[in-house]
Order: C-alpha cells, then structure tokens, then sequence
C-alpha cells in the first residue's frame, strides 16, 4: 500500500507530507498493518520485544505515540524536547533527496516545549517502551546548558522508560561543543547526581542515554565514550545526523545546510559504533542508528556492537513494512 501512497506524499512539500502521514495514521485501523515478532532483547535494564525501534524525530511532541504504536515498534523515542517552546528555523527546513534515499533536515529543535509533552504522553494510551530526547533552547548559553538538561530530565523523568541527552544536533548553534571533554564531564556528572536523587524520588531507575555525532574523529569518539564510562551512563545512540556532504553534493538538495540522514550515513555511523564498543565493551548499551533500510545494515549494526536499533529516513523511503522487514532479517 505504501508504495501507491508514496508518489502521492513525495509530491508534497516534505514536512506538510511528514504532519499529513502522521495524522493518517491515527485513522487507520491496527488490523492494516503486519504483527511483528522477533527476539526479545533486554538492554538498559528492560526489555524489549525485538531490536528496531524508532528514532526521535518523527513525534517531536509525542502527540502520534498511539498511532506510531500500530506499526510494530519495540520502542519509541519522542523529541528533541526543550525547556520552552520554540518554532525552530525558517521554513523550508526539511528536504528529500531520493536518488540518495536521503533526507537533510536543519528543523532546529522545534517543539511545543516539555511541558506540551508530558501533557501528550498522558493523554496516550501508549504503554510500552518510550525514550524522551532532551536538548537545550537555542538561546541558552552553553555555560548555562546543563540547567535545560536538568529541567527537562526533571520533568520527563517520571514518563520515560530511558532519557536520551542530546548534544550532537547540528542544528542548534554550537550545541556540539558540549561533546567536548569538559563540557561533557559537567554536563554528565551533574545529570548522573539528579538521575539518582530522582531514582530516589519516585522509586524507580530511568537509564541515561547519550546521543553522540558521527563527524567526530575516531580519537574523540574514544574520549567521549570514556568520558561517558566515568560517569556511568547507560546508553549510546550512534548516531546524530551528519555534516558531511561528500556522497550528496551533486544531487538536487545536497548542498542545504542541516543534517543528512539516510544511506550515505550508514557506513559512518557504522564504524562509530565499532570504535565506541571498543572503549564501553559490555558495559554501556549502544544503540545503532543511521541508513537502516535492509536487514544486512541493521545485522551490521548489531555486530559492530548494537543492542538495539532505531529507524527514520528508511521508513520514509519503505513505509511501515520496513519493520517487519528487518526483524525477521535479523532474527
């Protein structure tokens, strides 16, 4: 089915396209999509019905989680949620590039703000695996980062299965300094002490998880992976978008500023996870994202080290069946 709708939605300027999909989708009744089972994964703690999940991104304001939930997600991550609501960049801000199965995006962190969210994650009826991606306002210093990081985590934290600390968008100005050794250290140590007095609070544990960019050089990635072992924290999601240009700059859209996701991402983002796993070994869970779109890519991410996988741009390219797809693959 997906493949009759899709020339239809691709005709579409791109995030009219994305808010018209997702309101659909809570029209269509369960029974239209397939049921998928796979292997049962336990990782941060939990566990889960099978590796693929998806990326933050796609619900920003958690306001599809029950319609999302249709499509046979193990998990899913809402956001990037900040402090106070923003709009975001200047429209247009989303662009395909289909010769590439590739998108760009430069959307800024736009998003109702947390408060919004956690409304819209009470409404839901939603009851499975959600992680909540945390980020910064654009107008908060990077001196002052960790107090939006810290007031989101407050308030999401008696909502989420997992918290996703996001510091790789390249998209809020500056905002991946904050991967930089003393920023990171801070910014995680003082996480780490309110994730605990929370644990306290409302008596139960919600696992830290760091979203990390792939334009890092092979030796950063090793000193933040350290950095992220000293601290204790629970997860990696490898990878953010990237800057890097290089398979796309000749395509219609290859040259728009933001962040490329999709097939030129994969092998990059696949060879951050090698070198993470290096360093964490067994002792942090990586999260494998970036250019999944077939169940060879997805069985290469499990091998250089993820435990589990999120999915976006494929599913844009493939439509829903995409999960099922890579589930029975890897299974």
């Amino acid at each position: 089915m997906y493949k009759l709708i899709r020339p239809l939605l691709f005709s579409l300027e791109a995030e009219k396209a994305h808010a018209l999909t997702l309101s659909a989708l809570h029209y269509l009744p369960g029974f239209c999509f397939a049921n998928v089972n796979g292997r049962a994964v336990n990782a941060l703690g939990l566990q889960f019905q099978h590796p693929v999940g998806l990326a933050a991104g796609l619900d920003k304001n958690g306001e599809h989680l029950d319609a999302l939930a249709k499509l046979g997600f193990s998990f899913i991550e809402v956001g990037t949620i900040t402090p106070k609501p923003q709009i975001g960049n200047p429209k247009p801000r989303l662009f395909r590039l289909p010769q590439a199965h590739a998108i760009i995006n430069r959307m800024g962190f736009n998003n109702a703000g947390v408060d919004a969210l956690v409304a819209n994650i009470q409404k839901a009826n939603y009851r499975g695996i959600i992680g909540i991606n945390i980020g910064k306002n654009k107008d908060t210093s990077l001196t002052e980062a960790v107090n939006d990081y810290l007031h989101c985590l407050r308030k999401v934290y008696p909502h989420a299965s997992y918290v996703t600390i996001n510091i790789s968008s390249p998209n809020t100005p500056s905002l991946r300094q904050l991967q930089q050794e003393d920023f990171l250290t801070h910014l995680l140590q003082q996480l780490r002490e309110e994730q605990l007095r929370l644990m306290d609070v409302h008596q139960r544990y919600v696992p830290l998880v760091v979203k990390l960019s792939p334009d890092e050089t092979h030796e950063d990635l090793k000193k933040m992976a350290a950095v992220i072992l000293r601290q204790e924290i629970d997860g990696i999601i490898a990878t953010n978008t990237t800057c890097a240009r290089d398979a796309v700059s000749t395509l219609p859209h290859g040259e728009e500023v933001g962040g490329l996701s999709g097939q030129p991402l994969t092998s990059a983002s696949t060879a951050c996870l090698r070198v993470l796993k290096e360093v964490v070994g067994d002792k942090v869970t990586l999260i494998g994202v970036g250019g999944i779109d077939n169940a060879k890519v997805a069985s290469e991410k499990l091998q250089a080290g993820a435990s589990l996988l999120q999915v976006y741009t494929g599913l844009i390219y493939q439509g829903p069946g995409l999960i099922k797809q890579l589930v029975a693959g890897i299974s």
